[in-house]
């Protein structure tokens, strides 16, 4: 029988994977045109950035002030606020990927369901770079 917390995370992945279907950020085509500041730029994806920041700037104000979630006994927040060079070469080396495949992890994954070459290509990339840095680095 499954647990309440993987029912719950369950629930959380499929709509996370509806939203992104329905927000289009499962299209490379969109999301690369989004980035595309430059040149053609589409800014629809706009929306879905904005729509993600206001409801996390709305309700973080009152779930922060529970006294823990509701299946957890207390919250699990980052404690470091510094910024040094794996941070920074980490979103360097997230954004290139972004910017060269048009997919970051959730919407590949959510892609995979579609069957065609890219997400394929991307998830595979994203295992091996994953399993590289693990070895170049260690388990940190």
């Amino acid at each position: 029988m499954m647990k309440k917390q993987s029912v719950i995370a369950l629930i959380s992945g499929l709509l996370f994977g509806l939203g992104l279907s329905i927000s289009q950020m499962v299209d490379r085509e969109r999301v690369l045109g989004f980035l595309d500041v430059a040149g053609k730029w589409d800014a629809t994806l706009m929306f879905v950035l904005g729509g993600a920041v206001g409801v996390t700037l709305i309700t973080f104000r009152f779930i922060l002030k529970l006294k823990h979630p509701l299946f957890e006994q207390k919250f699990y927040l980052p404690s470091r606020q510094d910024i040094d060079l794996k941070l920074i070469l980490g979103a360097v080396i997230f954004g290139i990927g972004w910017g060269i495949g048009g997919y970051c992890p959730g919407p590949a994954v959510t892609s995979l369901v579609q069957l065609s070459v890219n997400p394929i290509i991307f998830i595979i990339a994203f295992i091996i770079g994953s399993l590289g840095y693990e070895k170049i680095m260690g388990n940190e």
